[in-house]
C-alpha cells in the first residue's frame, strides 16, 4: 500500500511543479507584453532572474538555516544517545550519508531536515521531541526527515520559494509601473485592436493574481511532500504506528515559542497553533491536516 501512496504523491507533486513552471512562463510573457512589446523577451527576463535568485538561495548553507532557528549541533553521541543511535540506524537503512545533527531548545515537540543534497544534509529536533517521544515514535519522526532528504524535498521547496519570490517581484514591479504611467499599457497606441486590448487586460489581471497563485502552489507542494515523506518513512521503518503516535502527540502539544518567518514549512508539523488537528486540508496550509495524515498512515 505504501508504495502506491508514494507513487501517487510523486505524481501530484510533479503536476503541481509543472503548473508552477507554466505559470512562471505566463507571468514572464505578461511582463514582456506590457513593457517590452515582446512576450518572449519577458519570458527570457523572468527565466534569467529566476535562475539567478535560485542559485543564490541554493548557496545558503545549512549553518545559516540552523542559526536562524536557534539550533546547536550535537558534537558527541553521548549527549543524546537515543537520538544519535536512531539517526545512525536510519542512515544505514536508507543508504544515505550520516547527516549533521542539531537540537533546538524548545519544549514543543517538532523536527525538520535541511540541506540541498544528502551529502550536505542535517536533521534538527527540539528538546521537547526528545523528552516526550519514546523510541518507536522518535524513529518514525527521524524516518520522516530522512525521507525528505532522500526525496530531495528541501531542494524542491527552495526552488519553489525562489521562483515565487521572483514572480512576486515581477508582478509588484510591473503593477507599480502601470500605476505610475509607465509601460505599454499606458501608451496611446492606436495600433491595438480589440484582441490586443483583451490580452493586455488579461496580462494585468494575471499579474494581480500572481502573489495569491504562487502562495497556493507553494503550499500545495509542501503538503504533497509531507504526505510523501510520511509514506516513505513507513517504507524505512515498516511500522506506521510509531509515526502515527508521534503525530498525535505533536498535534496535541503547545506551539513552538519562536520560529523565524519562512521556516514554518520545514517542520514535520506546523510549529504554530494554526491548523493543528484539522479534519481536512486547506489551500493556504503549509502542512496537511493531522487527521488526514493519520488516516493515510492507518491504511498502509
Amino acid at each position: 500500500m505504501f508504495r502506491q501512496q508514494i507513487a501517487m504523491n510523486k505524481r501530484k507533486t510533479f503536476a503541481v511543479v509543472a503548473m508552477y513552471l507554466v505559470f512562471f512562463v505566463l507571468v514572464g510573457g505578461a511582463v514582456g507584453r506590457l513593457y517590452m512589446d515582446n512576450a518572449l523577451s519577458g519570458i527570457a527576463l523572468a527565466v534569467i532572474a529566476g535562475l539567478a535568485y535560485t542559485l543564490v538561495m541554493v548557496a545558503n548553507s545549512t549553518a545559516i538555516v540552523m542559526a536562524m532557528n536557534g539550533a546547536r549541533e550535537v558534537k558527541e553521541k553521548d549527549d543524546f544517545p537515543m537520538y544519535y543511535n536512531i539517526v545512525s540506524d536510519m542512515a544505514i537503512v536508507s543508504h544515505l550519508p550520516m547527516p549533521r545533527m542539531f537540537v533546538i531548545n524548545d519544549p514543543s515537540p517538532n523536527a525538520f531536515a535541511t540541506g540541498m543534497s544528502p551529502e550536505k544534509s542535517a536533521v534538527a529536533v527540539t528538546t521537547g521531541l526528545l523528552e516526550r517521544l519514546n523510541r518507536e515514535e522518535l524513529e518514525g519522526v527521524i524516518a520522516h526527515e530522512f525521507s525528505h532528504i532522500k526525496n530531495y524535498d528541501i531542494r524542491l521547496q527552495t526552488v519553489a520559494v525562489a521562483l515565487g519570490a521572483v514572480l512576486g517581484f515581477l508582478s509588484q514591479f510591473s503593477l507599480r509601473m502601470a500605476y505610475f504611467g509607465g509601460g505599454r499599457s499606458r501608451r496611446s497606441d492606436d495600433r491595438e485592436d480589440g484582441g490586443g486590448a483583451i490580452v493586455l487586460i488579461l496580462s494585468i489581471l494575471l499579474l494581480i493574481l500572481t502573489p495569491l497563485m504562487t502562495a497556493i502552489m507553494q503550499m500545495a507542494i509542501s503538503r504533497n511532500r509531507e504526505y510523501l515523506a510520511d509514506a516513505s518513512a513507513v517504507e524505512l521503518t515498516r511500522n506506521p504506528q510509531g509515526l502515527i503516535s508521534a503525530l498525535k502527540k505533536i498535534s496535541q502539544s503547545e506551539p513552538m515559542q519562536q520560529v523565524p518567518a519562512g521556516s514554518e514549512g520545514m517542520y514535520i508539523m506546523f510549529p504554530g497553533a494554526k491548523g493543528r488537528g484539522e479534519e481536512r486540508d486547506h489551500l493556504f496550509s503549509t502542512h496537511p491536516s493531522t487527521a488526514n495524515r493519520i488516516k493515510r498512515l492507518e491504511q498502509m
